[in-house]
């Protein structure tokens, strides 16, 4: 890079003998300026805060009234890992919760100066141990969302972008997919019904040392549930924890298509789920190692190509619970013509892998499908990601089996997926292919 700048430099002395002196010294300024610009590095910063409440709420497994909590282990963070090359900055944010809707999120961005709002994209890891974020009412509606605790959350959430802008540092990327193995998911539906693959983004400092590592892959830490009384990170925690010791810097989590129902496989030898924090440390520290595996022998990727765009798609709300929900939460959700949802969705080109948003819970062959039809050597889908509406299934499995009633229920309707397979698709193509990739 040093020997770049000075070629720039010396390329413009024709252009310093031609000037009078009282306009040297200003050129030489814009001159400088104009080489360093031309040749600024790939930079990223990663921070996170923790969000625990203090004193503890009651914490959310899904739809309907929370439940009380005795004690804590572990604690949640929002995490914020910012991608900046000369025209572009991104904010990938990861938050310790069931979901973290758009009303929330838009706070968030809100708060936020350096970086345009439709770049920051924030996410919920699923932990099934956190307050809820949605504000559910009951049958009488009353809601357990504390007002004043999820305007805390937005402004750390905001915070931990603004400290990660402000340690932004000059990288090199490593970008891979690989199966992880061992007993870490299934589908609880259907045993073999998801996706092994785990993506993997990790950023590198000069000297090669990990700065942070994302990873995306689709499963619901749920190992302890709400109904064991413990607000946690589930097994997330583990996760963070082990990338930090194994030398992988800060991680940070990305769900991906875990809806019809991927779960932490903690299945004891009995059958019966074992609901343990154990089990949270041995799924979260397989989950870690295996990413890290995946990630190793990854090739760097210096100065990497950065694009990111958004797009809003609207969505009917057909689901008479759903619509109780938006119309009784506390949060102001805002309602379109004909009680419809916006919500916006990304995609991100970063080296020669494409991420694509999801605004809630895709069954797995929705995601297989995405990611067949993407445009990237790695294609990273971030679920539950700039919204939360709950499970996203395409017209033929809607209210098709008993099995799916209750995520059928949890829906927004029988379209959802196909309007969104349909309009994220054609967004998708509608953008740059990343750089590498041959049409």
């Amino acid at each position: 890079m040093l020997a770049q700048f000075t070629n720039c430099l010396y390329a413009n002395i024709e252009v310093f003998k031609k000037m009078k002196k009282y306009i040297i010294v200003s050129a030489v300024i814009v001159v400088l300026f104009s080489c360093l610009s031309a040749f600024a590095d790939f930079q990223a910063g990663i921070a996170f805060r923790i969000v625990t409440p203090d004193p503890l709420l009651p914490i959310s497994g899904g739809v309907g009234p929370s439940e009380p909590v005795e004690t804590k282990i572990g604690e949640l963070t929002v995490r914020a890992l910012v991608l900046k090359n000369d025209h572009t900055t991104v904010a990938i944010v990861a938050t310790d919760f069931l979901g973290f809707p758009a009303v929330l999120g838009n706070r968030v961005r809100a708060m936020v100066k350096d970086i345009p709002p439709e770049n920051i994209l924030i996410g919920a890891t699923h932990t099934h141990s956190a307050p809820d974020c949605y504000g559910f009412a009951d049958e009488k509606g009353n809601c357990g969302a504390d007002v004043n605790y999820l305007e805390r959350v937005c402004k750390e959430t905001a915070g931990a972008i603004e400290d990660a802008l402000s340690r932004m540092q000059p990288v090199s990327i490593k970008i891979a997919t690989g199966e992880a193995r061992g007993k870490i998911a299934y589908n609880y539906y259907a045993e073999q019904l998801y996706d092994r693959r785990c993506n993997v983004l990790q950023c590198l400092r000069e000297d090669g040392t990990p700065v942070a590592t994302l990873v995306n892959y689709a499963i619901h830490p749920e190992v302890l549930g709400p109904d064991r009384k413990i607000l946690s990170p589930d097994l997330v925690g583990p996760l963070y924890d082990r990338i930090a010791e194994r030398g992988g810097g800060i991680g940070i989590f990305m769900n991906s298509a875990q809806g019809g129902m991927v779960t932490a496989d903690c299945r004891g030898a009995n059958g019966k789920d074992v609901q343990t924090w154990e089990e949270c440390v041995r799924i979260g520290n397989l989950l870690a190692d295996e990413s890290l595996r995946i990630i190793a022998d990854a090739p760097v990727q210096k100065d990497p190509d950065l694009f990111c765009a958004a797009t809003q798609i609207v969505f009917p709300i057909d689901s008479p619970m759903m619509r109780a929900i938006v119309r009784n939460s506390p949060l102001g959700y805002e309602l379109g013509q004909d009680a419809t949802v916006s919500t916006q969705v990304n995609v991100i080109n970063l080296g020669h892998a494409q991420i694509l948003t999801i605004p809630g819970e895709a069954l797995p062959n929705i995601g297989y499908y995405l990611k067949r039809k993407m445009h990237g050597e790695c294609n990273f889908l971030f679920g539950l990601t700039n919204d939360a509406f709950g499970y996203i299934l395409t017209k033929v499995d809607f209210n098709s089996f008993k099995r799916y009633e209750y995520i059928s229920r949890t829906s927004l309707g029988e379209m959802t997926g196909e309007i969104y397979i349909e309009k994220a698709l054609a967004f998708v193509d509608s953008c740059p292919v990343p750089a590498g990739i041959k049409q």
